[in-house]
């Protein structure tokens, strides 16, 4: 069975192509930096007319990068949701076309389970169960995955996702978007142990996050250094900051693991591809006898390849999708102890 994947939650136009062996064939990623990085964040609207721009050619080079035409597409899967609505719209109703004219069954994915899944996509393959660290500009969640469609939320940000913090961190520093990236240009040249920032470990055994207070503690420390800053200070503002994110993501990590029992632990999210966070969890990994699973870099971030896997599979266990399904913008897998869909 080959499989069209096609992902359009927030800014990234994305098209993947997946034989049923698990090669990718072809995967496409339009982004749009450029487009919002004068407003240090997404702007919605331009978002939702930028992949009305970009779908058609990006599925067409989809195509065309796996020597493949319609024809030979046995599934179209599309993120359903999470993420902004009108972006959503604009993947999931191309799909829906794509499926109604050529006779193909379509299904709708959670843009989580795509996540939670995205190691499948690698050469080395996890076992259930299994515990995933969901890192990203909207999420930062942790969930044990007992199969393909079993997951339980265990604990999930109170405020700010990380990635959402490194964006605002980013902006009132005045450095660039997107954030993520940005601030670690900055880490790598900075003392993670020059400023003193706070930790929220919340109440004990806690496996939720929480980073606004940590943000806030960054910019009173801007504040004070005033008129004093410089490269030098800014690069180990953003090393402290920085580190303060990862102690808690791998801390939290390693406690639910030991909570639970469980001897694998999968990193996914765009936040994933942060150098600091992938090394420092490996070795902490490796200390405490974890399995860990990095997926390649390029599906941690927005990608169609694990829309494709997990739709994939949803077909062959629960059937296709229906012509009324709409877009969601929260996560079907929002609640403690719920199962995919």
């Amino acid at each position: 069975m080959i499989t069209l994947g096609i992902e359009s939650s927030c800014d990234d136009t994305a098209a993947a192509v997946l034989d049923d062996d698990d090669t990718i064939r072809a995967n496409v990623v339009s982004g749009q930096d450029t487009i919002h990085a004068r407003f240090g964040g997404v702007v919605p609207e331009l978002a939702s007319r930028r992949h009305m721009e970009a779908i058609t050619v990006v599925v067409d080079e989809a195509l065309r990068r796996a020597a493949l035409d319609l024809r030979d597409i046995d599934l179209i899967a599309a993120t359903q949701g999470p993420g902004l609505i009108g972006s959503l719209l604009v993947g999931f109703s191309y799909a829906k076309a794509l499926a109604f004219t050529t006779g193909r069954p379509f299904v709708g994915v959670d843009h989580m389970a795509g996540h939670l899944l995205s190691a499948f996509l690698e050469p080395v393959k996890p076992c259930f169960p299994y515990l995933a660290l969901i890192v990203s500009g909207g999420t930062t969640a942790l969930f044990r995955v007992d199969d393909f469609f079993t997951f339980t939320l265990l604990g999930r940000t109170r405020d700010d996702a990380a990635g959402e913090a490194f964006d605002k961190v980013a902006r009132l520093l005045g450095i660039g978007y997107p954030g993520g990236p940005a601030i670690s240009r900055y880490a790598r040249q900075g003392d993670a142990e020059r400023f003193v920032l706070p930790r929220a470990w919340l109440e004990e055994g806690s496996l939720d996050f929480s980073f606004s207070g940590l943000k806030t503690a960054v910019l009173n420390q801007y504040r004070q250094i005033g008129d004093h800053r410089d490269d030098r200070l800014l690069a180990d503002l953003c090393a402290s900051f920085e580190q303060a994110v990862v102690d808690v993501l791998v801390s939290k990590s390693l406690l639910a693991a030991k909570q639970l029992a469980v001897s694998s632990l999968v990193l996914g999210g765009g936040v994933s591809a942060n150098t600091a966070l992938r090394t420092i969890l490996t070795d902490r990994c490796r200390a405490a006898g974890l399995q860990l699973y990095l997926p390649a870099v390029q599906h941690c971030t927005d990608n169609a390849a694990m829309i494709a896997f997990a739709g994939r599979k949803w077909l062959q266990q629960k059937g296709p999708g229906s012509w009324s399904d709409d877009v969601f913008s929260r996560s079907q897998l929002g609640q403690v102890s719920q199962t995919f869909r």
